[in-house]
This record gives structure tokens, C-alpha cells and sequence, in this order.
């Protein structure tokens, strides 16, 4: 079993998937639009270069997502996507990244549980932690 990260966007999936793999070194596998699909008929006719369906791969896990129009948009929250890393500098450098244009809820800094910890919503609106470790 596999749990993977699904995320709803205002239109700017494509923006931010191709963004996201360019921070965590990925790759966009999967861009489907709605122009073209049975999901056409569902989104009004500005929206069908939109994402129906987008899917990034890191190393061996993948983040989901689409574009869902202004009618049922709901922002994101009441949840983070997590990442653990293994060392400071790419967990500063991933905050780094990720913070420029969005907005730190927590800075990046050392916690009694990590070397590295921050908190933050990118300029997409996707929440995220960025995590590394103590040493055990």
C-alpha cells in the first residue's frame, strides 16, 4: 500500500507541479488536461487547459494533484505536506525554496526533536514541514 498526496489548486497546478519538481529534483509523469476528456463538460470553456489530473514522482514516492474551478475551489488547510530529509543544508535549502513568494509560519530552525524544523505555505498555497532529524 501507498499513501500519496492529492492537492487541489485554483489553476495553477501546471505552475506549481513543474515548480515542485524542479525543488525536489522530480519529474511531472502525468499532465492531463480537461480540453479533451469526458471532464470537459464539467468546467466552463476558459478552464479546459486547466489540470484534470498532474502526478510528480520524487525517488520512490509521487504528489498528486488537479486544478478545481472557481465554483468548487476551497483553499487548502488542516493539513501539511511533510518532508524528512536527512541533512540540514538540503532541509534549509528546501525551505528556502519553498518560503520564496509564500508565507513562514514557522522559521526554519533547531527544535528539541530535530536539527532542522520550519514550517511554511508556499506561494501556491500548499502547506508544508520541512523536517530533519537529531541524530539518535
Amino acid at each position: 500500500m501507498k499513501l500519496n498526496t492529492y492537492l487541489v489548486f485554483d489553476g495553477r497546478c501546471e505552475e506549481a507541479f513543474q515548480f515542485y519538481a524542479k525543488v525536489f529534483g522530480g519529474a511531472v509523469k502525468t499532465l492531463i488536461r480537461h480540453g479533451g476528456t469526458p471532464a470537459e463538460q464539467f468546467v466552463p470553456p476558459d478552464w479546459l487547459s486547466k489540470v484534470m489530473h498532474a502526478e510528480v514522482t520524487v525517488g520512490n514516492t509521487m504528489l498528486m494533484g488537479s486544478d478545481a474551478p472557481p465554483d468548487r475551489y476551497q483553499p487548502m488547510g488542516g493539513f501539511s505536506v511533510s518532508v524528512q530529509v536527512d541533512q540540514p543544508a538540503e532541509a534549509e535549502r528546501l525551505f528556502g525554496a519553498l518560503a520564496d513568494g509564500g508565507t513562514v509560519r514557522m522559521p526554519i530552525q533547531e527544535t528539541f526533536w530535530a536539527q532542522r524544523f520550519g514550517m511554511l505555505v508556499d506561494r501556491f498555497g500548499t502547506p508544508w514541514m520541512i523536517n530533519c532529524m537529531k541524530q539518535q
